[in-house]
């Protein structure tokens, strides 16, 4: 009988992929969606070259798509839990596609601007789709493996992209679109492969209502998402600065004019936070979380002094502890959260944690972009630095009171040993 309904679905057209196989096509659509958004970081410099607009005006084509990501986010970021995944990622990725091309034929800034939008919506739809999507098709032996494919793709995505796009300004014929047409044509594949997943979810009433602007956090992870915001604060914080201005200090601060090396920052900062998400995923999420958020001050504060000293290993060297604590942080900020919600509030709630991250990945990286006008790139730098080691400690602060306060009392008969704190 069962082979006889798996027959008759083959042949209404209706043929899924199994949970793992489907589980593994999101992580790579995730992937390369954050390659595709790492990509036009080294392009930055070549875009200002030839049109000649300012440090203001890149910040705000890197902040724009920040902004469109969010009001997906905010949006139809939870969309997909009223009319199911499949149609919701499957438009998403139609419209990176169409991004994908607009960026092939960007003659000026406002083309330029308009392939960001485009793509911040389609990526803000996506990520919040797929985020919900990896925890329900997890395997059932590894709970756990959701959460670490969401936190290590973004960051090996972002590395991946920037490093790829880097070398092919440095090195390719036509640096502005060989790297988009290859996006095109993966973007396009993708949205026919996801029609085959499995769908999670069943449709229910309230599509529409869903639509209109919110953060949405459970009652029972709201404690839990105060504890964490900090974290993601800081962290994407940092990232909106290298991402944004990352080639620019390589060349403006360090005076490294190759485009492969602007790549290479980038890369080395998201790379670290991938390895740190690898080598800490079966750790408990809340010290992860507060010890990543002092690696992260660290990294930063060493980043400072190399830049004053303008020290190209030490820039990297630190870049990477930054990384490193970046990827710790997060890591245990997602955990933390990834299983608090039941499948039909998963991706309002990854909205939730989506919406703090971009409005720290862009509106600091768009300040900081205005500043360097007045202040010149290097001050403006060391300030920012400044803010992310205040931001940083004050979350592994917060993480340490958070933690003292969660652990009960020893009983009084209890000897020295039992009595010994214990952090969850």
């Amino acid at each position: 009988m069962a082979i006889g309904d798996a027959s008759a679905r083959r042949a209404r057209g209706s043929v899924r992929l199994p949970r793992t196989a489907g589980f593994w096509l999101l992580g790579a659509a995730l992937l390369i969606l954050m390659c595709a958004a790492g990509a036009p970081t080294p392009l930055y410099r070549v875009y200002q070259e030839h049109w000649g607009f300012s440090a203001m005006t890149l910040t705000a084509v890197f902040a724009v798509y920040a902004v469109a990501l969010l009001l997906a986010l905010v949006t139809v970021g939870g969309l997909s839990d009223y009319v199911g995944r499949r149609p919701v990622l499957a438009v998403a990725l139609v419209v990176e596609a169409v991004s994908m091309g607009m960026f092939l034929t960007a003659g000026g800034v406002g083309t330029l601007l308009t392939a960001r939008v485009l793509q911040g919506l389609a990526t803000g739809t996506a990520t919040a789709v797929i985020s919900a999507t990896l925890v329900d098709l997890q395997p059932l032996r590894n709970p756990r493996l959701g959460a670490l494919v969401n936190s290590v793709a973004p960051t090996v995505g972002l590395a991946a992209g920037a490093l790829a796009s880097g070398l092919l300004v440095q090195y390719a014929p036509a640096p502005t679109t060989l790297v988009f047409a290859a996006f095109l044509a993966a973007f396009v594949l993708l949205a026919a492969a996801v029609t085959l997943l499995p769908e999670t979810v069943s449709r229910r009433p309230g599509a529409l209502a869903s639509l209109r602007p919110r953060v949405a956090v459970p009652r029972q992870a709201r404690v839990p998402f105060v504890a964490a915001a900090p974290c993601l604060v800081a962290t994407w914080a940092m990232g909106g600065l290298y991402l944004s201005l990352g080639p620019s200090l390589a060349a403006g601060v360090l005076h490294v004019q190759n485009h492969a090396v602007g790549g290479l920052v980038v890369a080395t900062l998201t790379g670290a936070g991938a390895l740190a998400s690898l080598l800490l995923r079966d750790r408990a999420p809340g010290p992860v979380m507060g010890w990543g958020a002092v690696v992260l001050a660290t990294g930063t504060a060493l980043t400072l002094v190399a830049l004053a000293a303008t020290s190209i290993p030490g820039f990297l060297l630190s870049t990477a502890v930054a990384g490193f604590g970046f990827g710790a942080a997060f890591l245990g900020a997602f955990r933390s959260l990834a299983l608090l919600a039941g499948p039909s509030e998963r991706a309002e709630l990854f909205a939730a944690m989506y919406v703090v991250s971009y409005l720290a990945f862009s509106v600091p990286a768009l300040i900081a972009g205005a500043a360097v006008r007045s202040l010149g790139l290097s001050a403006t730098t060391a300030a920012y630095g400044s803010v992310v080691i205040v931001l940083a400690l004050g979350a592994a602060l917060l993480r340490l009171l958070s933690a003292r306060r969660a652990t009960p009392p020893p009983a009084p008969a209890a000897d020295a040993a039992e009595g010994q704190p214990v952090i969850r």
